[in-house]
């Protein structure tokens, strides 16, 4: 809030939304439920696009929901909304206490025990509007594009520049008296261009998102990379089948950090159906791997005080010298398994892979010497089960340490287990203003098949 008595529109946003959740607790409780917990939300936004200079979409984005939990004797029954008047916010707990009364009761549901609810809340800064007029939203969306074009005559089409921003507010309340108010903006850039013709077209894309307007990247900037990764994958040829240490740039090596929470988090761990399941206290990397948790970094993309459940958000450590330390759990999970909530319900906090040298990308390419440079994966061949790994990739031939032709239509295929053992170190081209925050990874050996 702010100081004094002047009152701001944001103020009686957030106002509102509390006296909403309010009144959705206080008839959940008068209908008979002994817990129950509310998210409110209301946002607005834009987005813009051009092509080839000239206006393609204008999405004005103002949304608002509620989503009502209830519990009655171990069942529970929920609903959602976009109409926060009083009738439909009894309409809507009364639907939700009717679906708890049919479902079957589990022992295991409930809200998450009162004792790890937050108590503190940190400025984290994660709120800056962009106050753009629709003119200026339009120009930086051209002027993306437009470097994108004049970067290289070998850009032949454009699938256009796109500016977004949104900024919103949010309320979490529960019957444990809890009550976490968040505000929050995350704002883009981005742009993808076609070289080429027929079957030599290449396409590629960048784009940079932050929650400050004023720290992204010029719209030029982006452009030019968006463009340049365009044209460097023209020629590309096709990769002999064969066994080659690999190299997973930046945004391709996030999805390694993807795949591991997806194992060890949610119902693939009480089901025993995650490949992981069972190795909590055991070495699953290198001993020189560490990855945690850091909910509260300033103006992070993942920052959080409190999870979606209200629970206080912590630094967890996931990974401690190579040893699978924590999973990733909620409340419901974590009763499952007979252990305490992590605090993870919805995701993870700016999780960071800790770098291992200190350079980057090509220092990466320079200790692997020969081998792949992966920049892009293709469909989801990923078994849970097993840890099984298939995936289509597009990438660059790297031999004496430097790139030297791009390859395409291949596939890398093995076992996440390997994966993970496999790594022999991480850059430190962090992308840092991502959720998952990792620099490219060298991985000793995968296997590559053309197809």
């Amino acid at each position: 809030m702010t100081s004094g008595t002047e009152r701001t529109p944001l103020d009686e946003v957030e106002q509102k939304l509390i006296d909403v959740a309010t009144q959705a607790l206080e008839r959940a409780r008068d209908s008979g439920a002994s817990m129950a917990d509310v998210s409110v939300s209301q946002g607005q936004g834009l987005s813009v696009s051009v092509r080839e200079g000239d206006l393609e979409t204008i999405e004005h984005h103002r949304n608002k929901g509620m989503e009502i939990r209830v519990f009655i004797e171990g069942c529970s029954g929920n609903t959602s909304s976009s109409d926060f008047t009083e009738k439909e916010i009894q309409a809507s707990v009364q639907s939700a206490c009717n679906i708890a009364r049919y479902t079957e009761k589990d022992e295991y549901s409930g809200l998450a025990e009162p004792e790890f609810m937050a108590t503190e809340f940190p400025d984290l800064d994660l709120h800056h509007p962009w106050n753009m007029t629709l003119d200026d939203s339009i120009e930086v969306a051209r002027r993306c594009e437009h470097a994108a074009l004049e970067f290289d005559k070998r850009i032949t089409n454009t699938e256009g520049g796109t500016l977004n921003c949104f900024d919103g507010i949010s309320v979490y309340a529960n019957s444990h008296g809890f009550c976490g108010v968040t505000k929050s903006s995350r704002h883009g850039i981005g742009c993808s261009v076609i070289s080429g013709t027929g079957d030599e077209m290449q396409r590629d894309y960048w784009y940079d998102s932050r929650r400050v307007p004023d720290e992204l990247i010029e719209p030029e900037a982006v452009g030019r990379t968006a463009a340049e990764r365009t044209v460097n994958r023209i020629g590309a040829r096709k990769l002999p089948t064969g066994e080659y240490p690999v190299v997973f740039e930046a945004p391709v090596a996030q999805t390694l950090t993807s795949h591991l929470i997806s194992a060890i988090q949610g119902a693939g761990l009480f089901k025993k159906s995650s490949f992981l399941h069972d190795r909590l206290g055991q070495r699953i990397f290198p001993g020189f791997m560490h990855i945690q948790e850091h909910p509260h970094l300033p103006r992070g993309a993942g920052s959080a005080s409190y999870d979606g459940e209200g629970v206080a958000t912590n630094s967890n450590i996931i990974i401690d010298e190579g040893v699978l330390t924590s999973f990733v759990l909620d409340s419901y999970t974590a009763r499952k398994l007979g252990k305490n909530t992590t605090g993870n319900a919805g995701g993870v906090h700016n999780l960071t892979v800790r770098s291992t040298v200190d350079y980057g990308l090509e220092g990466l390419l320079k200790t692997m010497n020969r081998g792949i440079l992966v920049t892009e994966l293709s469909g989801f061949g990923i078994n849970m089960v097993t840890g099984d790994y298939s995936r289509g990739a597009f990438g660059y031939w790297v031999e004496n340490g430097q790139v030297q032709h791009p390859v395409k239509e291949f596939t890398i295929a093995s076992n996440l287990n390997d994966i993970f053992m496999g790594i022999q170190a991480i850059g430190n081209d962090m992308l840092e203003n991502r959720n998952i925050r990792t620099g490219s990874v060298l991985l000793n050996k995968i296997t590559a098949a053309g197809m």
